[in-house]
Protein backbone atom coordinates (compact mmCIF):
# COMPACT_ATOMS: atom_id res chain seq x y z
CA UNK A 1 0.00 0.00 0.00
CA UNK A 2 1.34 3.79 -0.85
CA UNK A 3 1.88 6.26 1.16
CA UNK A 4 -1.02 7.99 -0.76
CA UNK A 5 -3.30 5.30 -0.13
CA UNK A 6 -2.12 4.42 3.43
CA UNK A 7 -3.06 8.62 4.68
CA UNK A 8 -6.33 8.24 3.22
CA UNK A 9 -7.03 5.23 5.07
CA UNK A 10 -5.82 6.65 8.01
CA UNK A 11 -8.35 10.10 7.44
CA UNK A 12 -11.16 7.62 6.85
CA UNK A 13 -11.16 6.06 9.71
CA UNK A 14 -10.66 9.22 11.24
CA UNK A 15 -13.53 10.78 9.77
CA UNK A 16 -16.00 7.92 10.34
CA UNK A 17 -14.80 7.88 13.84
CA UNK A 18 -15.69 11.47 14.73
CA UNK A 19 -18.99 11.38 13.17
CA UNK A 20 -20.55 7.86 14.37
CA UNK A 21 -18.81 9.41 17.85
CA UNK A 22 -20.44 13.01 17.29
CA UNK A 23 -24.22 11.39 16.13
CA UNK A 24 -24.15 8.86 19.37
CA UNK A 25 -23.02 12.05 21.51
CA UNK A 26 -25.75 13.74 19.74
CA UNK A 27 -28.47 11.21 20.88
CA UNK A 28 -27.89 11.56 24.22
CA UNK A 29 -26.63 7.73 24.74
CA UNK A 30 -22.65 8.72 24.37
CA UNK A 31 -20.25 11.87 25.32
CA UNK A 32 -17.07 10.55 23.17
CA UNK A 33 -16.06 13.69 21.98
CA UNK A 34 -15.90 16.20 24.60
CA UNK A 35 -13.68 18.42 25.37
CA UNK A 36 -14.25 20.08 29.41
CA UNK A 37 -12.05 22.53 31.52
CA UNK A 38 -11.23 21.35 35.25
CA UNK A 39 -11.08 22.95 38.27
CA UNK A 40 -7.50 23.99 37.50
CA UNK A 41 -8.22 25.64 33.73
CA UNK A 42 -6.50 22.79 32.60
CA UNK A 43 -8.10 21.34 29.51
CA UNK A 44 -9.17 17.48 29.72
CA UNK A 45 -10.39 15.05 26.64
CA UNK A 46 -12.15 12.39 26.76
CA UNK A 47 -11.17 8.65 26.75
CA UNK A 48 -12.82 8.57 22.72
CA UNK A 49 -10.89 12.17 22.20
CA UNK A 50 -7.06 10.80 23.70
CA UNK A 51 -7.56 7.16 21.45
CA UNK A 52 -7.90 9.52 18.37
CA UNK A 53 -5.37 11.73 19.19
CA UNK A 54 -3.53 8.74 19.97
CA UNK A 55 -3.69 7.12 16.79
CA UNK A 56 -3.27 10.54 14.97
CA UNK A 57 0.32 10.78 16.81
CA UNK A 58 1.66 7.46 15.55
CA UNK A 59 1.51 8.55 11.81
CA UNK A 60 4.54 11.14 13.01
CA UNK A 61 6.47 7.88 15.16
CA UNK A 62 9.00 8.02 12.52
CA UNK A 63 9.90 10.72 11.81
CA UNK A 64 10.44 11.32 15.65
CA UNK A 65 12.47 8.63 15.76
CA UNK A 66 14.80 9.97 12.79
CA UNK A 67 14.78 13.88 13.56
CA UNK A 68 14.56 13.86 17.67
CA UNK A 69 17.18 11.07 18.68
CA UNK A 70 20.39 9.84 17.70
CA UNK A 71 19.51 7.50 14.84
CA UNK A 72 20.23 10.90 11.82
CA UNK A 73 24.24 10.84 13.34
CA UNK A 74 24.28 7.22 13.11
CA UNK A 75 23.01 6.51 9.77
CA UNK A 76 25.10 9.17 8.24
CA UNK A 77 28.45 7.89 9.57
CA UNK A 78 27.33 4.24 8.93
CA UNK A 79 26.61 5.25 4.94
CA UNK A 80 29.89 7.68 5.13
CA UNK A 81 32.11 4.35 6.24
CA UNK A 82 30.39 2.34 3.60
CA UNK A 83 31.09 4.53 0.96
CA UNK A 84 35.29 5.71 2.05
CA UNK A 85 35.56 1.83 2.22
CA UNK A 86 33.85 1.35 -1.69
CA UNK A 87 31.20 -1.21 -1.00
CA UNK A 88 28.48 -0.14 -2.83
CA UNK A 89 25.62 -2.25 -1.38
CA UNK A 90 27.49 -4.00 1.36
CA UNK A 91 26.23 -3.59 4.38
CA UNK A 92 22.97 -3.18 2.64
CA UNK A 93 20.45 -0.05 3.48
CA UNK A 94 18.17 -2.43 5.90
CA UNK A 95 21.54 -3.76 7.47
CA UNK A 96 22.39 -0.11 8.71
CA UNK A 97 18.98 1.05 9.42
CA UNK A 98 18.89 -1.89 11.73
CA UNK A 99 22.35 -1.57 13.30
CA UNK A 100 21.27 2.44 13.76
CA UNK A 101 17.96 1.98 15.10
CA UNK A 102 19.48 -0.53 17.70
CA UNK A 103 22.03 2.03 18.48
CA UNK A 104 19.29 4.73 18.79
CA UNK A 105 17.52 2.20 21.54
CA UNK A 106 21.00 1.95 23.21
CA UNK A 107 21.66 5.39 23.50
CA UNK A 108 18.39 6.69 24.37
CA UNK A 109 17.37 4.08 26.75
CA UNK A 110 18.03 6.35 29.69
CA UNK A 111 15.82 9.15 28.52
CA UNK A 112 13.22 6.99 27.21
CA UNK A 113 13.02 5.03 30.73
CA UNK A 114 12.75 8.49 31.99
CA UNK A 115 9.48 9.32 29.98
CA UNK A 116 8.39 6.10 30.44
CA UNK A 117 8.61 7.25 34.54
CA UNK A 118 7.49 10.45 34.83
CA UNK A 119 4.90 10.44 32.20
CA UNK A 120 3.53 7.24 30.42
CA UNK A 121 2.84 5.26 33.55
CA UNK A 122 1.57 8.13 35.57
CA UNK A 123 -1.00 8.50 33.00
CA UNK A 124 -1.86 5.16 32.81
CA UNK A 125 -2.52 4.85 36.18
CA UNK A 126 -4.39 7.63 35.73
CA UNK A 127 -2.73 9.77 38.06
CA UNK A 128 -2.09 12.49 35.28
CA UNK A 129 -3.85 13.62 32.29
CA UNK A 130 -2.86 13.77 28.95
CA UNK A 131 -1.74 17.41 28.82
CA UNK A 132 0.15 17.10 31.90
CA UNK A 133 1.80 13.92 30.36
CA UNK A 134 2.97 15.53 27.35
CA UNK A 135 4.09 18.49 29.00
CA UNK A 136 6.66 16.39 31.44
CA UNK A 137 6.99 13.77 28.89
CA UNK A 138 8.75 15.80 26.25
CA UNK A 139 11.36 17.47 28.67
CA UNK A 140 13.69 14.24 29.14
CA UNK A 141 14.05 14.39 25.00
CA UNK A 142 14.48 18.51 25.34
CA UNK A 143 17.11 17.87 27.95
CA UNK A 144 18.97 15.46 25.46
CA UNK A 145 18.51 17.58 22.37
CA UNK A 146 19.66 20.50 24.17
CA UNK A 147 23.06 18.97 25.31
CA UNK A 148 23.75 17.86 21.96
CA UNK A 149 22.54 21.00 19.64
CA UNK A 150 25.27 23.80 19.10
CA UNK A 151 24.81 27.16 20.35
CA UNK A 152 25.41 28.87 16.88
CA UNK A 153 23.03 26.61 15.36
CA UNK A 154 20.50 27.64 18.18
CA UNK A 155 21.40 31.04 18.10
CA UNK A 156 20.84 31.10 14.32
CA UNK A 157 16.96 29.16 14.31
CA UNK A 158 16.20 32.01 17.36
CA UNK A 159 16.99 34.76 14.77
CA UNK A 160 15.03 33.21 11.91
CA UNK A 161 11.71 32.87 14.17
CA UNK A 162 11.81 35.72 15.42
CA UNK A 163 11.96 35.09 19.00
CA UNK A 164 13.28 37.81 21.27
CA UNK A 165 12.42 37.08 24.66
CA UNK A 166 14.34 33.93 25.11
CA UNK A 167 17.53 34.40 27.72
CA UNK A 168 18.41 30.28 27.77
CA UNK A 169 18.48 27.81 25.71
CA UNK A 170 15.93 25.91 27.82
CA UNK A 171 13.26 29.13 27.44
CA UNK A 172 13.19 27.99 23.91
CA UNK A 173 10.76 26.62 22.20
CA UNK A 174 10.02 22.70 20.58
CA UNK A 175 9.64 24.83 17.49
CA UNK A 176 13.37 25.94 17.52
CA UNK A 177 15.39 23.49 19.50
CA UNK A 178 14.47 20.88 16.54
CA UNK A 179 15.63 22.40 13.50
CA UNK A 180 18.96 23.75 15.90
CA UNK A 181 19.17 20.06 16.74
CA UNK A 182 18.72 18.21 13.29
CA UNK A 183 21.41 20.56 11.83
CA UNK A 184 23.71 20.38 14.97
CA UNK A 185 23.99 16.47 14.07
CA UNK A 186 24.43 16.28 10.55
CA UNK A 187 27.31 18.85 11.17
CA UNK A 188 28.90 16.58 13.32
CA UNK A 189 27.43 13.03 11.55
CA UNK A 190 29.82 14.87 8.05
CA UNK A 191 32.83 15.83 10.96
CA UNK A 192 33.05 12.26 12.24
CA UNK A 193 32.82 10.45 8.52
CA UNK A 194 35.28 12.91 7.29
CA UNK A 195 37.84 11.82 10.04
CA UNK A 196 36.79 7.95 9.19
CA UNK A 197 37.35 9.07 5.11
CA UNK A 198 40.35 10.12 5.36
CA UNK A 199 42.54 6.92 6.03
CA UNK A 200 41.21 5.30 3.04
CA UNK A 201 41.56 8.26 1.30
CA UNK A 202 45.12 8.10 1.87
CA UNK A 203 45.36 4.26 1.02
CA UNK A 204 43.54 4.87 -2.50
CA UNK A 205 46.12 7.11 -3.10
CA UNK A 206 49.26 5.41 -2.41
CA UNK A 207 47.62 2.65 -4.34
CA UNK A 208 46.92 4.88 -7.36
CA UNK A 209 50.68 6.06 -6.76
CA UNK A 210 52.07 2.24 -6.90
CA UNK A 211 49.85 1.01 -10.17
CA UNK A 212 50.84 4.29 -12.01
CA UNK A 213 54.82 3.89 -11.06
CA UNK A 214 54.26 0.58 -12.42
CA UNK A 215 53.02 1.59 -15.59
CA UNK A 216 49.53 -0.31 -14.63
CA UNK A 217 46.99 2.87 -15.57
CA UNK A 218 44.58 0.90 -17.01
CA UNK A 219 43.64 -0.99 -14.14
CA UNK A 220 41.39 0.39 -11.60
CA UNK A 221 43.04 1.70 -7.86
CA UNK A 222 39.58 0.93 -6.58
CA UNK A 223 39.80 -2.44 -7.29
CA UNK A 224 43.20 -3.24 -5.92
CA UNK A 225 42.79 -0.97 -2.76
CA UNK A 226 39.49 -2.82 -1.83
CA UNK A 227 40.81 -5.61 -0.41
CA UNK A 228 43.48 -3.86 1.45
CA UNK A 229 40.68 -1.40 2.82
CA UNK A 230 38.50 -4.36 4.38
CA UNK A 231 41.76 -5.93 5.72
CA UNK A 232 42.85 -2.83 7.43
CA UNK A 233 39.07 -1.96 8.56
CA UNK A 234 39.21 -5.78 10.53
CA UNK A 235 42.63 -5.53 11.85
CA UNK A 236 41.76 -2.53 13.54
CA UNK A 237 38.78 -3.60 14.87
CA UNK A 238 37.39 -0.92 13.19
CA UNK A 239 33.01 -1.57 13.33
CA UNK A 240 33.78 -1.70 17.38
CA UNK A 241 36.01 1.34 17.43
CA UNK A 242 32.58 3.04 15.12
CA UNK A 243 30.21 2.33 17.57
CA UNK A 244 31.91 3.03 20.45
CA UNK A 245 32.89 6.70 18.58
CA UNK A 246 29.76 6.83 18.12
CA UNK A 247 27.96 6.13 21.52
CA UNK A 248 30.80 7.90 23.31
CA UNK A 249 29.89 11.43 20.97
CA UNK A 250 26.57 11.39 22.55
CA UNK A 251 28.04 11.19 26.40
CA UNK A 252 27.62 7.78 26.96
Amino acid sequence: MSKGLLVLFWVCIATASIWSASAVAQDGILPALTVTTGADGATEYSVTMQILLLMTAMSFIPAMVIMLTSFTRIIVVLSILRQALGLQQTPSNQVLIGISMFMTFFIMAPVFDKIYAEAVEPYMNESMTLNQAYDVGKEPIKAFMLSQVRTTDLKTFIEISGYKDIKSPEEAPMSVIIPAFITSELKTAFQIGFMLFVPFLVLDLVVASILMAMGMMMLSPMIVSLPFKIMLFVLVDGWSLVMGTLANSFGI
